[in-house]
């Protein structure tokens, strides 16, 4: 007969997790950073004549873009980190749906940026209003979008942080 740990150790484990995590920003801008830079510049690179230094993708010599931190939304992957976390999953589904929420996000931030680039370059005539709509409501719709998609392919029935406060409870009548 297989043993299993009562549900307060497993939920110890994963909020210790998040909350080292909170303090790991800086490490997440560090890995990403780099990486959407050299996944955008080499994307735009099919188009255009690119160069890149640091944080900033040169087009054509003439336009330069420089991707902040909010470019990069560290703190949207935590986000994305955090809702699983804060679930009751098996190590197996919890790693499929951390892997697809991550990718997915990271994929479409990608193709963001890029397409913001571009029109930036050509100097598309609603690039500002377009920037800051999807700087402000679109990263937030489309962190719901993938939490939601992630939850009907995962089958997950769990309430983030809800969930686990209910089985605390039930843990202790018990």
């Amino acid at each position: 007969m297989k043993r299993t740990k009562p549900p307060f150790y497993s939920i110890l484990i994963r909020y210790l997790i998040l909350l080292i995590l909170a303090f790991s920003l800086p490490i997440f801008y560090k890995i990403l950073t780099p990486l959407t830079l050299l996944s955008t510049s080499n994307i735009l690179r099919i188009f255009y004549n690119i160069s890149t230094t640091q944080d900033i993708i040169v087009i054509n010599s003439q336009t330069f873009i420089q991707l902040i931190p909010a470019c990069i939304a560290g703190s949207a992957y935590l986000l994305l980190i955090i809702l699983n976390l804060t679930i009751p999953l098996s190590p197996k589904k919890r790693a499929y749906s951390l892997i697809f929420s991550i990718l997915t996000f990271y994929l479409i931030n990608i193709l963001r940026i890029t397409l913001l680039s571009v029109w930036y370059h050509e100097g598309l005539r609603f690039f500002n209003i377009t920037h800051t709509l999807t700087w402000y409501i679109g990263s937030t719709l489309l962190i719901l979008m993938i939490w939601f998609i992630t939850i009907k392919l995962f089958s997950i029935k769990e309430i983030p942080v809800y969930t686990d406060f209910k089985n605390l409870i039930n843990v202790r009548r018990k």
